[in-house]
C-alpha cells in the first residue's frame, strides 16, 4: 500500500514538472507572422478557382487602351551569365489600343534623343534602332537572339506582360494552388496547355492574399523555360480603372528585363490610326526575321529553330535590289 501511494506521488511529481517546464518560454516560443512588412495583425482574403479567373477576364474586358509616359530602367545581360547593365532615367512613351495594336518609344537620358522605337499590329512587328540606323521587321511568333540586346526588344513581350491575357476556356486548363505559410500567402493559377499531345505549362498567374491583387505572371515555354516573368506593385487608379504603376520585366532568354514606373496614364481614351505608324528613314537598314527568299517563313513553338542557310550573311538597306536580299 505505501509502494502505491509512494509511486502515485512520483507521477503527480513528474506532471507538476512537466506542466511548469512546458509554461516557460524555453520550451514554449511564439512568433507573430507578418508578410511584406505588413501588420502583425492580417487578414488573408479567401477566392476560389472560378472567381480568380473572372478577375483577370474582368481587368482585360475593361481595358481598351491606354497612352502612359514612364520611366524605364533597361537591364542587358542575365544573372545566369554574371553580369548585368543598367540604363538609368530613360523615358518611355507607350501606347495601345485592343485588339492588338501597341507602340513603345524609348529616349535616352538627359539628351532625350530616341533609343528605339517599336511597333506591332498583333501579328508583324518592326523595331528601330536609330543609333544602329537598323530596323528590325518580322512575325510575332518568331523569336531569334541577338549580340546586340537592344535589337531583342520586342514590343510584344511588353503587351504580353502590361496586359494579362485571360484564361482560354477552349485550350487552356487553370488549376489552383494556395501557397500560404510562414512567408507567403498567394494563390497562384497554373494554366495549362497541350502541345504535341500532352500538357505543358503555359503560364503562372500570382494573387496576393491581402488584398487579391495580381503581383505576378510567369510566361514558359513548351520546355518549360521560363520565357517572361512579370512582377506588380503599387496599383493605383487612372480614369476609374485599375493599373499597377510599377511593371518588372525579366526575360531571362532574351537576356534583358525593364523596370517601368508609370509617370502618368490615360486609359480608355481614343488613340488614332497614325500613332501605330512607324517612320521610316530612306537610307534605313532593314533586316526582315522569319522568312527565305521565296516568302516562307519558320517558326516552332515560341522559339525559331534557324537552319544556317536561313540565317543573314549581311544587312542590306531598305532599298536594296530585290533579287540580292538575304533572309532569316
Amino acid at each position: 500500500m505505501l509502494v502505491r501511494k509512494r509511486c502515485a506521488l512520483s507521477v503527480s511529481l513528474l506532471a507538476v514538472s512537466v506542466t511548469m517546464a512546458l509554461s516557460t518560454s524555453c520550451v514554449v516560443r511564439r512568433r507573430v507572422i507578418t508578410r511584406d512588412g505588413g501588420k502583425t495583425t492580417q487578414i488573408l482574403l479567401s477566392a476560389d478557382l472560378d472567381s480568380l479567373i473572372k478577375r483577370i477576364a474582368d481587368r482585360y474586358r475593361v481595358i481598351q487602351s491606354f497612352t502612359a509616359t514612364e520611366d524605364m530602367v533597361p537591364a542587358l545581360g542575365t544573372v545566369n551569365k554574371g553580369k548585368v547593365t543598367e540604363y538609368k532615367d530613360v523615358r518611355a512613351y507607350v501606347l495601345f489600343r485592343k485588339p492588338a495594336n501597341i507602340r513603345i518609344i524609348g529616349l535616352y537620358p538627359v539628351v532625350r534623343n530616341k533609343a528605339f522605337d517599336m511597333v506591332s499590329d498583333g501579328a508583324r512587328f518592326e523595331l528601330y534602332i536609330p543609333a544602329k540606323n537598323r530596323l528590325v521587321i518580322g512575325r510575332n511568333d518568331l523569336e531569334t537572339h541577338s549580340k546586340n540586346k537592344l535589337a531583342n526588344l520586342r514590343p510584344q513581350h511588353f503587351l504580353e506582360a502590361m496586359i494579362v491575357r485571360p484564361v482560354d476556356p477552349v485550350h487552356e486548363t487553370a488549376v489552383l494552388e494556395n501557397l500560404t505559410d510562414e512567408d507567403n500567402a498567394v494563390y497562384i493559377l497554373h494554366i495549362l496547355r497541350e502541345v504535341g499531345g500532352r500538357p505543358v505549362l503555359a503560364r503562372n498567374i500570382w494573387f496576393d492574399r491581402l488584398n487579391l491583387n495580381l503581383v505576378r505572371q510567369q510566361i514558359f515555354d513548351a520546355d518549360g523555360n521560363i520565357l517572361s516573368d512579370a512582377r506588380y506593385a503599387d496599383w493605383g487608379v487612372f480614369n476609374g480603372v485599375r493599373f499597377p504603376k510599377r511593371i518588372d520585366i525579366n526575360r531571362p532568354q532574351d537576356e534583358y528585363g525593364v523596370v517601368m514606373t508609370v509617370v502618368k496614364a490615360e486609359i480608355n481614351k481614343p488613340i488614332s490610326d497614325d500613332k501605330f505608324s512607324l517612320e521610316r528613314p530612306p537610307d534605313v537598314q532593314v533586316t526582315v526575321l522569319g522568312e527565305t527568299g521565296n516568302g516562307s517563313a519558320r517558326a516552332g513553338g515560341g522559339m525559331a529553330s534557324l537552319s544556317q542557310d536561313d540565317k543573314p550573311d549581311k544587312t542590306l538597306p531598305l532599298n536594296a535590289p530585290q533579287s540580292k536580299k538575304r533572309y532569316w
